[in-house]
């Protein structure tokens, strides 16, 4: 699966554009917030693999996100394609999320039960989708409301940690060779195309 193609597929399970992915398709490095080297750190990139493999766990059809090793994918993604307001948005969720942790269960997120873990992660999505609910009707309404000044420059506003967190787990997953030919099927070389290939419910989608 190429990064077009894996960028499409997150976003239409996300349900919208994908943070950054202009400088996933571009390559281009925005600068850097001055503490993104952080997130090469041993614990955080332990970190990022533990709450990306609560987002896709290992199932019985498939390994999970940490068997893909995305953690170091995901620091790497943040630092080289985010801008340095994205970045950092991202940096200071990593506090977000363990105070969240502490707040639910009284722990840091590394020290929660797996079943604690997805219990605090389905809340943490559930508060993503209504913040980005929000800040696209806040966009929008801001836009209609400047439809007549061709001068106008839309405003930025912030994003949710969380959203970015999930959005680099489904994309470094799916283009690891475990995510794409795992939990994907796989043909190095594709046949001829064949638009009525039967499918049986269940079935595994196609990574190319």
């Amino acid at each position: 699966m190429n990064r077009r193609d894996a960028i499409g597929r997150v976003a239409l399970i996300m349900g919208g554009a994908v943070i950054g992915a202009e400088f996933f398709l571009s390559g281009c490095k925005p600068g850097g917030a001055s503490n993104v080297a952080d997130l090469f750190k041993q614990d955080n990139v332990a970190f990022l693999n533990e709450v990306a493999d609560t987002i896709l766990p290992t199932t019985a059809g498939s390994p999970g996100a940490k068997a893909a090793n995305v953690g170091p994918f995901i620091a790497v993604m943040v630092r080289d394609c985010y801008t340095p307001a994205d970045q950092q948005t991202f940096i200071d969720g990593i506090g977000k999320l363990n105070e969240a942790a502490n707040k639910k269960s009284g722990s840091k997120f590394m020290d929660l039960t797996p079943q604690q873990r997805t219990d605090l992660l389905v809340d943490l999505d559930k508060e993503q989708k209504d913040f980005t609910a929000k800040r696209d009707k806040d966009m929008a309404a801001d836009k209609l409301k400047h439809k007549d000044d061709p001068a106008y420059v839309a405003a930025e506003l912030p994003k949710h940690y969380f959203r970015m967190v999930k959005e680099l787990t489904l994309l470094g997953y799916f283009t690891s060779e475990i995510g794409a030919t795992k939990a994907l099927r796989y043909i190095a070389v594709p046949g001829h195309y064949d638009g009525n290939l039967p499918y049986k419910k269940g079935d595994k989608a196609w990574a190319t």
